[in-house]
């Protein structure tokens, strides 16, 4: 009997430790159901795992009792575990893995989206190309007029965006917005933006669809990103036809000011070059930049931001029907604008950004014993915080208050009448919204806005979706839609305090395939407009005409192409825009294209560097399609259409010295008196007519000389890198 037991006690050794063990067995698969090869599975903490094989099947046993954690890893993968409890027998657990996210390398929104100097890959201009772009005049929104989805309006100068008048485009300073973003100007003389871009690091051009963190824009957000690195001590010397510039910046280890200083006066330019406005005292200009920027541990920074700007001038107008009767016209602006911006981190996954921006404008005009003083100040609060709910889902959220306050004077001195209209709008506003990335080539970002405007007591909400999809390496396409609202412009809500938002549906598809320095881009959209202020104009000082009945769309398909790879030390790119739109709003009897409209917009920009000559030549044309105006000798209201515009601009830039650069521009160089429309009297003559005055530019040429003097240490350092 003890040989016999001796015998078969191997075998009941063997048949124990069987009955207390456990096998684990199961199929891996990712979210698609697919199986995966070669996954790792293992309990945590133990030698006790395998791989799973060809059909992602896998099975191996354990010793282990009591509760253990399985962990399952894959290359490319989010690594999945599970709290299991061992039992002697057989247990199955089918693991499903999830693609891991590389934000990094991930598909990002950009329908709708133009930046510069961002350093993202929806990225299709750079900062330089701002002033660098001949006609642009150095001026940002002049740049961005080359882009598809914006319209020329050359006697304006502002961005008017796919159907959009100018007010319906916002401008923010490091996520704060900017009241009164151009300067003041006269009838068919082009503005300016008031901020010099030399100041910013990175510009997000957005034409429509753009994050439920940007509110009180119908059509466009411009958003502006002050520098947070201002480099090397320098100081720029700016000699120029129309004026004087000097600029320092001097850093620190862990901060940095930029100053900048300019005055500018066009009397000796217009005496030079011949205008058709009939000048008193030619425009005449000062102002002051500055930033300032403080690095606050790892990981924070404070920044502020300061402008400053004040100019006059005069002129006489002479009337349409008895062009000796002159009426004398002074124009005098005093503008300030300031904000403060805190960045920093919350834990490891959070990040907060909080500032405030303050802004007043004042615009006094005298004509023939009559005072208009328009004053518009108001401030923004906001505050954002940002983090990842999980690998996949981040979240934006945040809260803000815009308050606005506009006030109209106007005194008669020759019988004292006097005549006020104003408003107080605080407007509060919160938004959320998340990125969820389903994979690394499916992203969808869902949010929205609510505000809530004090004037008529209302609540105003935005819901927008975006989605994203890779379909290649360098290629993605993009799906936007949402609600778009702002409040109607000052000079309605003076006379009509109670008016309610006017508001825009957006939906946007785009795309967007960019590889090797060059990009391509086609974008369909369609804007539905609601709720647009109406008023009769002959009664328009009346608050009881004004209502929001107003409606109209837009539509249309934007292509962009840029090329800097193909031709040696050549950088181009070409703009085409087609815009079908039409309106019923403010003091129009019915619907109609705006004045301000064209079918048709094509820009073509080209550059290149040759270095034999330390020389960058660039050149710019542009055509806008005839564009509607009302002659009200005929019956059609809007029914009239101007020539076609037409402009080649050049310009040219030497690097005469290291630290020297001579720059020259002329815009419209074939001299084509393009035509904006008419401006007809108000009465008709003795025969029953209405005369019509045709609105063109002051001249039909601008002409722009600059010598631009670096002084610094590094005398390598040059302004090249900056025209």
């Amino acid at each position: 009997m003890k040989k016999i037991l001796l015998l078969f006690f191997p075998f009941l050794m063997i048949a124990s430790l069987a009955e207390g063990q456990t096998t684990i067995s199961g199929t891996v698969t990712d979210q698609h159901g697919e199986t995966l090869v070669g996954a790792n599975v293992l309990i945590r903490n133990s030698y006790d795992g395998t791989s799973s094989g060809i059909d992602g099947q896998y099975r191996f046993t354990t010793d282990q009792v009591g509760v253990v954690e399985i962990v399952v890893s894959f290359i490319g993968y989010s690594e999945s575990t599970r709290k299991i409890t061992l039992v002697p027998g057989t247990i199955t657990i089918d693991i499903t893995l999830h693609e891991a996210i590389n934000k990094m390398d991930a598909v990002v929104i950009t329908a709708g989206t133009f930046d510069a100097g961002t350093g993202t890959k929806s990225e299709v201009l750079r900062p330089l190309d701002i002033v660098t772009t001949a006609g642009a005049t150095a001026d940002i929104a002049g740049a961005l007029n080359s882009l598809p989805g914006t319209q020329t309006v050359g006697e304006e100068g502002r961005l008017f965006i796919r159907g959009g008048d100018g007010s319906e485009t916002k401008t923010f300073i490091d996520g704060l917005q900017v009241l009164k973003p151009y300067t003041t100007t006269i009838p068919n003389t082009p503005t300016r933006g008031r901020f010099s871009p030399f100041m910013f690091k990175g510009t997000s051009f957005s034409t429509g669809g753009y994050s439920a963190e940007y509110g009180q824009a119908l059509s466009s957000a411009l958003i502006l990103n002050t520098k947070e690195r201002q480099g090397q001590n320098r100081t720029d010397l700016s000699l120029m036809s129309v004026g004087t510039e000097l600029s320092h910046t001097q850093s620190w280890a862990s901060s940095s000011l930029a100053v900048q200083g300019a005055y500018h006066n066009l009397k000796p330019y217009f005496g030079l070059v011949p205008q058709t406005n009939d000048w008193v005292d030619p425009p005449e200009s000062a102002q002051g930049n500055m930033a300032f920027l403080k690095e606050l541990g790892s990981s924070g920074m404070w920044k502020a931001y300061g402008n400053i700007y004040t100019s006059r001038f005069s002129f006489f107008k002479h009337d349409i029907l008895d062009p000796s009767i002159l009426t004398k016209i002074e124009v005098t602006n005093h503008y300030a604008y300031g904000n403060s911006s805190l960045k920093n981190v919350i834990g490891d996954k959070w990040t907060y950004r909080t500032g405030m921006a303050y802004t007043t404008n004042t615009d006094k005009i005298v004509m023939d014993g009559e005072l208009i003083q328009v004053m518009t100040k108001g401030g923004h609060v906001k505050a954002t915080f940002t983090g990842n709910l999980a690998n996949w889902m981040t979240l934006h959220t945040g809260g803000e208050l815009l308050y606005s306050e506009s006030d109209q004077d106007y005194q008669r001195t020759s019988d004292g009448f006097t005549f006020n209209t104003n408003f107080r709008d605080p407007i509060w506003s919160g938004f959320v919204e998340t990125d969820i990335y389903l994979s690394n080539s499916f992203l969808a970002r869902v949010g929205g806005r609510a505000e809530y405007t004090n004037l008529n007591k209302n609540v105003y909400l935005a819901p927008r979706l975006s989605l994203a999809y890779k379909t290649g390496d360098n290629a993605q396409i993009s799906l936007a839609a949402g609600s778009f609202q702002q409040a109607p412009a000052d000079d309605l809500l003076r006379v009509a305090n109670r008016l309610d938002f006017e508001k825009a549906d957006h939906f946007i598809l785009n795309y967007q395939w960019i590889s090797s320095n060059r990009t391509f881009r086609i974008e369909g959209y369609l804007k539905r407009y609601r709720d647009l202020v109406k008023f009769i104009s002959e009664d328009k000082n009346n608050p009881m005409v004004y209502t929001n009945k107003g409606n109209g769309y837009a539509k249309g398909i934007d292509i962009f192409w840029r090329d800097s790879k193909t031709l040696k030390n050549v950088d181009y790119w070409v703009s085409y825009s087609y815009l079908d739109t039409r309106r019923d709003y403010r003091d129009f009897p019915e619907r109609a294209t705006p004045t301000f409209a064209s079918s048709h917009n094509l820009s073509v920009v080209y550059k290149q560097w040759l270095p034999s000559f330390k020389t960058q030549v660039g050149g710019t044309f542009s055509f806008t399609s005839p564009r509607a105006y009302n002659n009200p000798n005929h019956i059609k209201f809007n029914g009239e259409k101007t020539p076609a515009y037409l402009d080649l601009s050049l310009n040219i830039s030497y690097l005469a010295v290291q630290n020297v650069i001579i720059y020259g521009s002329v815009t419209n160089l074939l001299g084509r008196e393009n035509i904006f429309g008419y401006t007809f009297s108000e009465t008709p003559n003795d025969k029953g007519t209405y005369v019509g005055e045709a609105n063109t530019l002051p001249a039909p040429r601008f002409l722009f000389l600059g010598v631009f003097i670096t002084f610094s240490k590094d005398s390598t350092l040059n302004q090249l890198k900056s025209l």
